[in-house]
């Protein structure tokens, strides 16, 4: 199987449902969840939003935020997808749009349906029907290209704790895995898009073990997947109205530590059967007027503006 093709196990929820997006504005009208789409990059982002292949494809499916900029989606009940970052804008052959990582592949800003190329960084939501849970996720399968964290507001129970990967893995990334331009490394590949193998690409569930290439990425962030299998450690899911979907939101050490914390009661209880129970007050995870946003990790100066 493609890792390309990842989606947790809940997509079977998919229904045919759109949402639509505004430019730094909350939509009115009946809906299950808004969710704030954050660029606290210091250059341009690119976002996409990509509905499941059973949902009603939004539009736009692609927009733009400048540094600081926000938007505001409407989600409405039942609807899954998933929403990436571009990055490193430029032109292709025939000049047309296109960026350096998570590019759709359409040569024009909406994505109409197509998923990123990876390597690219995904929240993934599926939400069910009004008052039930949302599941959600921040998924490294298909690589990285820009730290992505979400952030649930407005709960009202569930395993509600912020998730993502605000490491920054490109500085990181194993040689073998980078994406380079020029000098700079601007995305981190996953096994699978790097050597293809079917130990990597989890083709068959008898071959979808953790590897040493998921390890790097599981230890660096660890509340988000690392390979298609990784379920039972990456998947949450809340009662909430809202939720931030913030690129560029490096935690401070202290709750990078909290995370890791988490993570490691949540494989311990899993492994036991046992009800999981937060590390620490789902306050302290989540985003607050003390957390800061301005660890900006993306730093770059060879994006190109719109």
């Amino acid at each position: 199987m493609d890792s390309s093709s990842h989606l947790p196990l809940f997509s079977i929820l998919f229904v045919m449902l759109g949402l639509t997006v505004s430019q730094s504005t909350n939509i009115t009208g009946a809906h299950s969840s808004t969710f704030t789409i954050v660029n606290n990059c210091n250059y341009i982002v690119w976002p996409a939003v990509v509905s499941g292949p059973e949902s009603t494809q939004i539009s736009p499916s692609g927009f733009i935020l400048q540094p600081g900029e926000s938007t505001s989606i409407s989600v409405p009940p039942s609807w899954s997808g998933r929403i990436s970052g571009r990055t490193h804008r430029g032109n292709d052959s025939s000049g047309n749009f296109s960026c350096l990582t998570g590019d759709c592949g359409t040569s024009i800003l909406e994505c109409s349906g197509r998923d990123a190329t990876p390597p690219v960084t995904l929240a993934e939501f599926t939400l069910g029907p009004v008052g039930t849970l949302v599941y959600y996720d921040v998924s490294l399968v298909d690589g990285y290209n820009l730290p992505l964290m979400i952030s649930p507001h407005n709960e009202t129970g569930g395993n509600c704790n912020s998730t993502g990967c605000a490491a920054d893995l490109n500085g990181d990334c194993p040689s073998e895995l980078k994406v380079v331009n020029g000098s700079e490394t601007v995305a981190c590949k996953s096994a699978c898009t790097a050597f293809g193998a079917p130990q990597y690409c989890c083709e068959t569930t008898d071959t979808c073990k953790p590897t040493s290439y998921s390890r790097f990425f599981k230890s660096r962030c660890p509340t988000a997947y690392s390979y298609t299998q990784d379920d039972a450690n990456s998947t949450f899911s809340c009662f909430a109205a809202d939720y931030v979907i913030t690129f560029s939101h490096l935690l401070p050490p202290r709750l990078m530590e909290v995370q890791r914390k988490e993570w490691r009661i949540r494989k311990v209880a899993t492994s036991a059967m046992l009800p999981v129970e937060p590390a620490v007050p789902i306050a302290t995870i989540k985003q607050s007027a003390t957390v800061p946003l301005d660890f900006t990790v993306c730093q770059s100066s060879n994006n190109v503006s719109a």
